[in-house]
């Protein structure tokens, strides 16, 4: 089977997924578009990544299936890329980073949702 692993998720997690993909993307300077690409990611990319992911794993509180789920990954690559970054934050300037990330996060969604006009 050749087919990628594609997993049921709403439109509001994938909304808030790339949102966290946006915010790493940001940080480091790895361009979106690159972290999503459809192939197998190296270095930088694949970290960045797995960022994004820690980042919707902590700051949403999503459990570990939904965050596969939302950034269209099964739930073992989610795990170990949440494994990766929690070791990481051991590190103080990643741990300084992911917290800045995090308080981003929850100011951008604790903003009042605005309704544009038509």
């Amino acid at each position: 089977m050749n087919d990628p692993y594609r997993a049921p998720a709403s439109g509001g997690d994938r909304l808030r997924a790339g949102l966290a993909l946006q915010i790493v993307a940001a940080a480091t300077g790895v361009p979106v578009d690159q972290i999503n690409r459809g192939v197998r990611r190296g270095g930088q990319a694949c970290r960045a990544r797995w960022l994004a992911m820690y980042l919707a794993h902590v700051t949403y509180g999503w459990p570990i299936e939904r965050v596969g789920h939302a950034f269209g990954m099964n739930r073992a690559t989610a795990a170990q890329a949440c494994r990766w970054a929690e070791d990481e934050r051991d590190r103080p300037w990643l741990d300084d980073l992911l917290n800045r990330l995090e308080r981003s996060v929850r100011d951008i969604l604790d903003t009042p949702r605005v309704e544009l006009p038509a």
